[in-house]
């Protein structure tokens, strides 16, 4: 089943490090993709970043850019439950 909510990362960038499968069990609604490549490889090399539903999330940490996915997540549910 695919998430309400898409989170993708690419396989070149830091944040692919991270165990980010752990954002589903916190988010059961939601689905972590990994890419080989997603062309934005200006902003990969710059900064860890990921997509929430093909918006661009990043931040200067890992740790900052997590926390702006989960906002990013938040976000994305709460639009989907209003409606």
């Amino acid at each position: 089943m695919m998430g309400i909510v898409v989170v993708e990362v690419c396989d070149n960038n830091v944040l692919s490090a991270l165990e980010l499968e752990d954002l589903e069990e916190l988010y059961p609604e939601i689905a972590v993709l990994r890419a080989d490549c997603m062309n934005l490889c200006g902003l990969c090399k710059l900064r860890p970043y990921a997509l929430v539903n093909n918006k661009r999330v990043f931040g200067k940490t890992t740790e900052e850019c997590v926390e702006h996915i989960k906002a990013a997540i938040e976000e994305e549910l709460a639009i989907f439950h209003e409606g």
